[in-house]
């Protein structure tokens, strides 16, 4: 059977754009749809403004710093409209440079959205069909809201970047990652932040020594984190919830926001579990995501799609239909950019150069751009004790640069080692920079680096990283 093309891929994210650019360096004759913006989540709305918004909001403690090392700095307030005009503008750049990659590889843009009508072929909203021998499906992920009240008043991580001023005060739903990285980010860029998280600890799934101290450094920098709560319900305020006891108003200019009794006002309402009452500006849901598996075809074409939501693969992301492959988020097996890009990678080395490549999953190396900073890869010390006997390693010190200017920030070093083969099972980092260090730390552990190689490692003097290579004796066995 002749097809359109080689290879159609359904997503122009990282993980798509780098699929069909490579499978088209192979002499592939490839077309990829996407129906919003070249990038994906990570370049438009994920990691790459995210990160942005990090650096940002670290300079108000930064103008402090200055003036603690002698320097005679004035901080003056944040201008959003100003930086969010920047952030776009840096936005459309990446997405003309992938839009570029694209073109210059021969990959032909679909700038339309797609879906399965069959193993083969690929209907567009534009009104056109084509048919092709291989398609992968790299359509991502999305924010999920919880069905509660009131719920379509709040916003989301895909939100946040489109705002046309900072709000006063916000509540954060979530514990994850993304509730916790914005919680700090807002709370630098000056935003009073609450966050809200149903479980007892944050960053549920990472080390328990270090999603502790991330959350005493989050409380300590203003971040008004209540564990243990969740949201009952929530409307849209009105002048009289701003009289009730208990409830934090926003405000204009300094002066409570008013408005004839009974009628709406600026704000939502917001009733916790655990009875108490607020008024916040804006409410973000940062409460889990779900693979964009829904109205694409994927029944149609006899693709498998599992109790979360996401497409079924084998180790070769191969799904049963055999001409269908998917890599990325849309596969829920580890959310992460550098992982899709691995898994087209190795999709492109299977079926377009005979060599099949399946993707190491294991120690994947990754940063949580919290304030503090939190870096980790392998097992936790939760996670260890349970298989094997272990030895563990930690430090927790004032860093030189945080001590002179009389801050309080405390930063952790963490190694978690096998009693019996002495290799280091995990490493885990909460300090400025974290996300730096692990991917260095990350190369010896994953090449199976035992805890003697770190201690006969010289250490780089005077850096915080060094303790990894210092701490000669186990704080404790387990």
């Amino acid at each position: 059977m002749n097809f359109d093309y080689d290879l159609f891929v359904i997503g122009g994210g990282s993980g798509g754009v780098r699929a069909a650019r490579v499978a088209a360096a192979t002499g592939a004759k490839v077309a990829l749809a996407e129906e919003f913006r070249m990038g994906g989540t990570c370049v438009i709305r994920g990691c790459v403004p995210k990160k942005l918004m990090v650096f940002a909001s670290g300079y108000s403690e930064m103008f402090d710093d200055a003036r603690a090392y002698g320097w005679d700095v004035t901080d003056g307030p944040f201008e959003w409209p100003r930086f969010r005009s920047h952030l776009h503008k840096e936005l459309d750049r990446l997405e003309g440079i992938y839009r570029k990659l694209l073109d210059n590889s021969g990959v032909e843009i679909c700038d339309a959205r797609a879906s399965l009508t069959d193993a083969h072929t690929v209907a567009l909203s534009s009104g056109r069909t084509v048919t092709a021998k291989h398609i992968l499906i790299a359509t991502g992920g999305r924010p999920v809201v919880p069905d509660i009240p009131g719920a379509a008043l709040g916003i989301t991580s895909n939100d946040i970047f489109l705002l046309d001023e900072l709000p006063k005060s916000i509540l954060i739903v979530g514990g994850g990652y993304i509730a916790s990285e914005f919680a700090g980010i807002l709370n630098g860029l000056g935003v009073k932040v609450t966050q809200f998280y149903r479980g007892a600890q944050i960053l549920r799934g990472f080390d328990d020594e270090a999603r502790g101290l991330v959350a005493e450094g989050m409380r300590e920098k203003g971040v008004n984190l209540h564990l243990g709560t969740n949201i009952v319900e929530m409307r849209a305020a009105t002048a009289d919830d701003l009289q009730d006891n208990g409830m934090s108003a926003p405000v204009d200019q300094g002066k409570p926001v008013s408005a004839p009794s009974g009628e709406p006002a600026k704000g939502i309402w917001v009733k916790a579990t655990n009875g108490q009452e607020a008024i916040f500006d804006q409410v973000m849901f940062a409460t889990g995501r779900a693979p964009n598996t829904e109205n694409i075809g994927l029944a149609e074409a006899g693709v498998q799609i599992g109790r979360r939501g996401e497409i079924v693969v084998d180790d070769y992301s191969q799904t049963g239909v055999p001409s269908i492959y998917a890599i990325g988020d849309v596969t829920d097996r580890v959310q992460l950019t550098p992982v899709a890009i691995r898994e087209a990678m190795a999709f492109v080395e299977t079926v377009f150069k005979g060599n099949p490549t399946k993707v190491d999953h294991d120690l994947i190396p990754s940063a949580i751009f919290t304030q503090p900073e939190m870096g980790t890869i392998g097992l936790t010390e939760e996670a260890a004790r349970d298989i094997e006997p272990v030895e563990i390693y930690c430090t927790s010190f004032k860093p030189m640069n945080h001590a002179f200017a009389g801050r309080t920030d405390r930063v952790m070093m963490k190694l978690v080692v096998s009693s019996a083969t002495r290799k280091v099972l995990g490493c885990h980092i909460v300090a400025d920079h974290a996300g730096e260090m692990i991917q260095l730390a990350a190369i010896a552990i994953k090449m199976g680096a035992t805890k003697e190689d770190f201690d006969r490692t010289v250490a780089v003097h005077p850096t915080m990283a060094e303790e990894l290579v210092t701490m000669k004796d186990p704080v404790r066995r387990a």
